[in-house]
Formats: structure tokens, sequence, C-alpha cells
């Protein structure tokens, strides 16, 4: 396994661009399963999840060609119907998380799918409820194979209906929508996620001949096609990127340009750091985050301490409370942060103290951080990442302590962040990765 060596205390500056979007490309790769006609997609990010998602869907007889880098066209034309019924496709589903976004299609075009539990960031419970609820509102049938560990889930012919999710479930609705555009009648889904993500996933199903409207809201309605065609589609910049390099600037940056963002489709994002004393100043499409030798966060109007909480789209996005969870470490004054919606996620925290930092874990899901004022330098150690979010945390503190740390596990790293060292270490920074 790999690890990275990071000599801290080195400042970083010059221009940066995020890579493509992860979680939207999940989505429009498996999207790709919907017509037999080519699709090609551009700015796909280089990372483990995505490219192992391309490997599987190799496996089965998609065509995959790389038209240039981060530019693929997928053509399913030829699916192997027997393979996606094998073991070997079953472990390697259970491998990725990013798997679960095959169901939908699948179960809208072949009629069945079978798929084993997705493995992923070991953050907490993550269930697959909303998913399944939904197929079985559009008329599949499933069930669970004990022995096997699978999911077998087949519809003769789905059928549209009317829907309220039991949960904003980014992947869910994902998936839903896209077993909807091939079912007989109108869908309506109500209490719909509405990320950029979601919005480009629909966007990009509508080019492809589908009939979705109520975009940007929680009210989607899909009036249902026979068949889609081929289109092309282009990945928005990964917001939680641009947010992890925010929250880098704040921490080691001597002046850094985040280049080409989409400011538009970053929510609150640069707010959120705003609060935590931060200037991101906006040019253009690109975010100037200045050398922070001080940043004080803010309380509320009536003087109470700050809390951060994530929250559904428009709200904060749980990927980014780890990041600023450490820059709060250099700030000045204290926040909590109350982590809702996985009850694993904030115990790297005990890493970050053992680097100095001064943090309460008050149960699994809150936490209260006391600034440092950057009076007290965080200090090198040894760490390993257990997941893709932490990991980034953990470098940035890193880089911000003193001395040598090392952090291991960056494989989890590498499913999240494309050539993250190679990217840095341009800016300034020392990372070797061993």
């Amino acid at each position: 396994m790999s690890a990275f060596q990071i000599e801290g205390g080195h400042l970083l500056s010059g221009t940066i661009i995020p890579q493509g979007a992860k979680n939207e490309a999940l989505q429009v790769i498996c999207a790709s399963l919907l017509t037999s006609e080519p699709v090609t997609i551009s700015n796909i990010p280089h990372i483990r999840d995505v490219m192992n998602l391309i490997q599987l869907l190799k496996d089965i007889g998609v065509k995959v060609v790389e038209d240039e880098y981060s530019t693929y066209t997928f053509t399913a034309d030829n699916l192997d119907l027997k393979y996606l019924e094998s073991d070997e496709f079953v472990q390697k589903c259970a491998q990725l998380r990013g798997s679960v976004m095959m169901i939908g299609p699948l179960l809208a075009r072949m009629g069945k799918a079978i798929i084993s539990k997705p493995g992923g960031d070991k953050i907490g419970r993550r269930r697959l409820d909303t998913h399944f609820l939904g197929f079985e509102r559009l008329g599949a049938q499933f069930n669970h194979v004990a022995e096997r560990n699978v999911y077998e889930i087949s519809a003769s012919q789905l059928k549209g209906t009317y829907m309220l999710l039991d949960e904003a479930s980014v992947t869910g609705t994902a998936n839903i929508v896209m077993a909807a555009v091939l079912a007989k009648g109108t869908t309506t889904i109500y209490n719909a996620a509405c990320e950029p993500y979601l919005q480009q996933l629909c966007k990009m199903l509508n080019k492809m001949g589908a009939r979705i409207s109520g975009i940007a809201s929680n009210l989607l309605t899909i009036e249902g096609v026979e068949q889609l065609h081929g289109t092309t589609h282009r990945i928005l910049p990964d917001m939680i990127e641009v947010g992890s390099f925010i929250g880098m600037a704040a921490m080691v940056g001597d002046g850094i340009r985040i280049k080409n963002v989409s400011i538009k489709d970053l929510g609150i994002i640069p707010d959120t750091f705003r609060r935590m004393g931060i200037k991101v100043k906006e040019e253009g499409d690109d975010l100037f985050i200045p050398r922070m030798r001080h940043y004080e966060i803010q309380s509320f109007i009536d003087g109470t301490i700050l809390t951060l909480a994530d929250a559904p789209w428009p709200g904060l996005t749980p990927d980014l409370l780890s990041v600023l969870i450490t820059v709060a470490t250099q700030a000045r004054g204290s926040v909590l942060v109350h982590q809702k919606m996985f009850e694993s996620r904030l115990f790297f925290v005990d890493k970050l103290i053992d680097m100095g930092a001064q943090i309460i874990l008050c149960d699994p899901h809150r936490a209260v951080i006391v600034g440092h004022d950057r009076k007290l330098q965080l200090r090198g150690g040894r760490m390993s990442s257990p997941d893709i979010r932490a990991g980034i945390a953990l470098l940035i503190a890193a880089m911000s302590a003193k001395g040598v740390s090392r952090i291991d596990n960056i494989e989890q790293i590498d499913r999240g962040y494309e050539n993250i060292e190679g990217r840095l270490n341009a800016l300034g920074a020392k990372i070797q990765r061993i």
C-alpha cells in the first residue's frame, strides 16, 4: 500500500484547476447504459472510483474509447447479460460505491439487474432503501439473495407513478430518474435531490430524448419515452475539490487562484468559508484566496457560537465538513460542527487532536473546534486516511504542520483526487508518494 510523506511548513502559491466532478461522473457514465448509441463525456476525472466504474462497464460489454485525455465515448450496444449475473461481476460491484448507479439504467433498458451491496467509504451506514422503494413504486420486484449477498431486481415494464421519497438522496434520485425515463407514463418524484450534479444528469438525459421537467427543484416530472439516443456532455468542476482548495489556501496559501470553478454551481460553499473569516474573492469564474495570516470565525448575530451543519442541497454538503474542521483548528474563535448524515465521519478528528488541535468530540455527530489562531502550530505525525474527504483534510493539516508527516492508506485519497501530490507540489508543497 502507498503512503504520502509530507514535509510541512511550506507556503503554496499559484494557480490550480479543479478536476471534473467525481459524483457527476459516476451518474452520467452510468446513464450511457440507457442507449445503444454513442455517448461522449468530457472532463472525466482520472481517479480510482471513476476508472474502476469505466472498467466495470467494459467488463459488461460497453465499448469505451478514450478520444482524448478526460474525454471518453461509451457505446452500450451489446451488453453481456450472462456476465451481469456472474459472481465475478457481483464481487467487483461490492468494491465500488458507484456501481449502485447501474441499477436504474439496467432495470429500465434490460428489465433486470443483479447487484451487490456496493463498497465505498467507511463513514457509517449508507442505506439503499430510497433506491429500492422508488423502483418498487415503478413496478419492479426485488429480492435479496442472502447466500450470494446480492439484490435481484426485475420488471417486465416499468410504469410511471407518483412518489414521495423518504429522503432527498442524491444517488437514490438519480437512480430512480434513470429508471423512470424509459417507463410507461408519467413519473412524479417529490422530495427529490436537486444538487447541480443531478441537474446535469437531467439535462444530459433531456439531450438524449428524455422529457424531464422541474430540474433544479425538489419536484421532478418525467414523461416516459420509448428510447433514448446518443449525446455529448461536459462534466462540471468538482465543487468538493474547489472547497478543499479554499481550505488549503487558508491554511498554507500565499495567494492561490482556483481557476474555472463554475461559481454559480458552488451554492453556499464560498460563503461558508467566508463565515470562517476567509477572504474568497470572485474574479470572473475564478476564486482567489489571498494569504490569510489570521482569520476569525464569525458568531451568530446574537453572539452565540457559530454552528456549521450539513444539509441536502442547497445546504452545506457533508463532504466538506472534514476540511472545515481542519481549517477551524488555526482560526481565531470556536465553531460547532454538526455532521448529521453519517455517524462515523467525525472519528478522524482524533488524528487532528494527536497533531495538537483543540477539538472536543461531543458524540459521533458533533465536534467543537477551538481555534489556535496560528499561535500553536500543528505537529507532524503518522496517520491513516479513513475515507476520501478525511484524507484530503489530513493532507491539508500535514502541509501546515511542523515537521514531517506520513499518511497511510492514500488509496482512499486517490479515489477522489487526481494526481493530488503532483498538482500541489507544483504550487510549492513537499509531498512524496512512497
